[in-house]
């Protein structure tokens, strides 16, 4: 089925084609020159004839179920039945053909084109660009336009006026024309509307619509502002010549690019400059204009009105290009030339939103510069997002010299690269953003520390009442009901009792050791005894033997420590006696140092003689030293070196 509407498509255009073909071999034919041609409308129906049938051609080759396509094709149709009509009437009047077929030309000529005018070309403005109506209450405006098309068709085809000088008129003419008058005012009240109503269709969509969509109609506006900028001068200078027409094709062209091309350039500049220029005309004919006026009575005509009044046009619109440009760029591309602004509307929605609120700041950045699609990506996933993605190019978020995430910006229509104007405004933007994403970083890891602190309490909670419960609780629970037993046992059964006495003795002293180990659990006893130094020799001296039997020199070595927090003073600790029990077990060595070392972080290090045996799997034991020194802020390494075995961590000192 797509082929078939692509034949047809294709054929409709290429009949139109041959029209104007037509139109231009009979003009040649009949001794028309460019003027005569022009005035009687050949050149222009030819020009709207090709480009409406043609593109509207290529619209339906490629998107079959839009209509406005077939529209475009039956407009160009239209247009160019006329233009071929002009010339074939003049050469069957010049050859006395049969008056018959002389009107019935006629007839076609004066009732092809007004459809297009009235029917086809507003009904795909009101289409455009998805051909869908914007909502279902326009449905009742594109019925109104079908329903009252023929009105203007009346108008144009109905006239008893003849074409040409002593010629014939067409059939369906009206002899009583001049009298129908407040109808024909009607209709070209009619026609005003209808494209009222478009435009404002247009307008609505542009608003509701998506970056893609925005594109499609800003081509749209491009023909529209090339158009106004060559017939609104023109029309003041010169009132409203036929060439003026010559700019309407521009439509179909925009129409076409949007639909099946509308990446084809970067549309938003190609209508800053078009626009920028377009105003810059207007202003320069209105002065000349005015100037003429005022300037006419006190202008010698030796020196030269027209040279006079150029000069001082020339003067006052010099200035005004750049600010009218700087006023289109901003609706185009927002405040990309002002980086300050922007970057005040960021800091501002930083300030809005303190707790690291990211999308009213991607809003912000989009809205300020007019791009598609803005993003804060970090850690692999993205943060926050807006618009639809595209193209994207990332900027890099850095913070104290590292990279912490990237802003992903979408590139405009037609863009290949970010432009220097908004690589500018984007560096400048990306220095607050970056703080913003370390300080929501920093947040979300503050939350997951003190989770894992929760976490660890409520577990080390959990692993104490489980100690006491099935531990020392049924050790007290025995040695209850033994001291009873042996109570009611004294005076009755000594031995017996005496018995029970040595049990409940036997059970008291592993009451005891289960507390002693519970508290050496929560905290070493040595570290409060003999200090951090202390205890870690007393455990270098228990520490001498490998597990085969051979000695191992074991030597602490510490400078003056300062008062240490506790859990600092727990964490050395631990780590210093995991590791010269590693050393003791796992390595073949001979000498162990561990020395401590504090200046502005305390470090431990424990270095051994051991033979190099390979890089170091992680054990339960590795991954517990590593933690240790996580949960403080700290480092940790361990493997082997050039000399032997090595492990080091480090910890910040906090002051308070």
């Amino acid at each position: 089925m797509t082929a078939g509407r692509r034949r047809l498509a294709a054929g409709l255009g290429t009949f139109a084609v041959l029209e104007v073909v037509a139109a231009i071999v009979l003009a040649i034919v009949v001794g028309w020159s460019f003027d005569e041609a022009l005035d009687s409308f050949v050149v222009t129906n030819g020009l709207m004839g090709l480009t409406f049938a043609v593109c509207g051609a290529v619209i339906a080759w490629h998107r079959p179920s839009n209509p406005i396509g077939w529209l475009f094709v039956a407009d160009g149709i239209g247009h160019a039945t006329t233009a071929v009509g002009a010339p074939l009437t003049q050469v069957l009047y010049d050859a006395s053909a049969a008056e018959w077929l002389q009107r019935l030309t006629l007839t076609i000529f004066s009732w092809s084109w007004p459809w297009s005018i009235g029917l086809f070309l507003p009904l795909a403005l009101l289409l455009f660009p998805d051909g869908k109506l914007i909502s279902p209450r326009w449905r009742a405006v594109a019925i109104g336009i079908i329903v009252t098309s023929p009105l203007f068709a009346l108008e144009m085809g109905t006239s008893p006026d003849a074409p040409f000088e002593g010629g014939l008129t067409g059939y369906l003419t009206i002899s009583s024309y001049d009298q129908w008058q407040p109808l024909w005012t009607a209709t070209e009240f009619r026609g005003l509307v209808a494209y009222l109503l478009a435009i404002t269709c247009l307008v609505l969509r542009y608003r509701r619509a998506t970056e893609v969509g925005r594109r499609q109609l800003l081509w749209l506006l491009l023909a529209a502002v090339i158009a106004l900028a060559f017939m609104v001068p023109w029309s003041l200078v010169a009132g409203t010549p036929v060439l003026v027409l010559l700019a309407i094709p521009l439509v179909p062209i925009s129409v076409a690019v949007a639909i099946v091309r509308y990446q084809l350039l970067d549309i938003r500049l190609v209508v800053s400059r078009a626009l920028s220029w377009a105003l810059l005309s207007i202003v320069a004919v209105g002065a000349y204009i005015a100037l003429v006026a005022v300037l006419d009575s006190f202008i010698s005509s030796r020196v030269g009105r027209s040279a006079a009044v150029t000069v001082i046009v020339a003067l006052l619109i010099a200035p005004v290009l750049p600010r009218l440009q700087r006023l289109v760029d901003r609706a185009m591309y927002g405040d990309r030339r002002d980086p300050a602004r922007v970057a005040s509307r960021i800091g501002e929605e930083l300030s809005a939103n303190p707790a690291g609120g990211m999308d009213g700041v991607v809003a912000a950045i989009r809205s300020a510069l007019r791009l598609p699609y803005v993003a804060v990506a970090a850690d692999g996933s993205i943060v926050a997002s807006a618009g639809v993605a595209g193209t994207v190019v990332p900027v890099e978020l850095s913070y104290g010299g590292s990279a912490v995430g990237s802003l992903l910006v979408g590139l405009r229509s037609g863009e290949s690269g970010l432009s220097p104007a908004d690589r500018n405004v984007l560096a400048l933007v990306a220095v607050p953003l970056a703080v913003a994403v370390h300080a929501t970083r920093l947040s979300g890891e503050l939350q997951a520390s003190r989770e894992r602190l929760v976490a660890a309490r409520e577990e080390e909670r959990r692993r104490l009442r489980r100690d006491l419960h099935d531990g020392l609780g049924p050790t007290l629970t025995g040695v209850a009901f033994t001291a009873d037993a042996a109570a009611n046992l004294l005076s009755v059964d000594a031995a017996r009792a005496s018995e029970l006495l040595n049990t409940l003795r036997t059970d008291t002293r592993a009451a005891i050791s289960d507390v002693r180990r519970l508290v050496d659990d929560l905290r070493p006893p040595a570290l409060d005894e003999l200090g951090l130094v202390g205890a870690l020799r007393q455990r270098a001296d228990q520490l001498s033997w490998r597990a085969d039997g051979a000695a191992v020199s074991v030597k602490v070595s510490a400078d003056g420590l300062p008062a240490l927090p506790a859990a600092l003073e727990v964490a050395a600790y631990r780590i210093g006696t995991e590791a010269l029990t590693n050393v003791v077990r796992h390595s073949r060595a001979t000498v162990a140092v561990l020395a401590l070392r504090c200046g502005s972080e305390l470090e431990i290090e424990i270095t051994d003689d051991g033979p190099p045996n390979g890089a170091w799997l992680p054990g339960v034991g590795m991954q517990a030293m590593r933690e240790r020194a996580a949960e403080l802020g700290g480092r940790f390494e361990a493997g082997p070196s050039a000399g032997g075995g090595r492990v080091r961590a480090s910890f910040p000192l906090v002051t308070s």
